[in-house]
């Protein structure tokens, strides 16, 4: 039974911290490329199309954890059989 809670915890955790890593890389990158443009205007372009490009990889790792946890949680049983165990357990 310990392992359906670990399950719970790891789909909150999986999707938690990959939003936070991707958060926070994403913050990084945008505060890079704003740094890039303010010292050389004439290069804007070749920066934003290099920042849409990692901000879609960064987004697509935090997608991926959804994902994951989604499948996750299809490992949950539902709360009918979950009361069948314990009854089982107790009784």
């Amino acid at each position: 039974m310990w392992y359906l809670g670990l399950i719970g915890l790891s789909i909150g955790l999986a999707i938690g911290l990959a939003a936070l890593g991707g958060g926070a890389g994403l913050g990084k990158a945008t505060s890079s490329a704003l740094e890039g443009t303010a010292r050389q205007p004439e290069s804007s372009g070749e920066l934003r199309t290099t920042l849409i490009i990692g901000a879609a990889l960064i987004e697509a790792l935090t997608i991926y954890s959804l994902v994951i946890g989604i499948l996750l949680l299809g490992k949950l049983p539902n709360a009918a059989e979950i009361v069948d165990v314990l009854k089982k357990i107790g009784g």
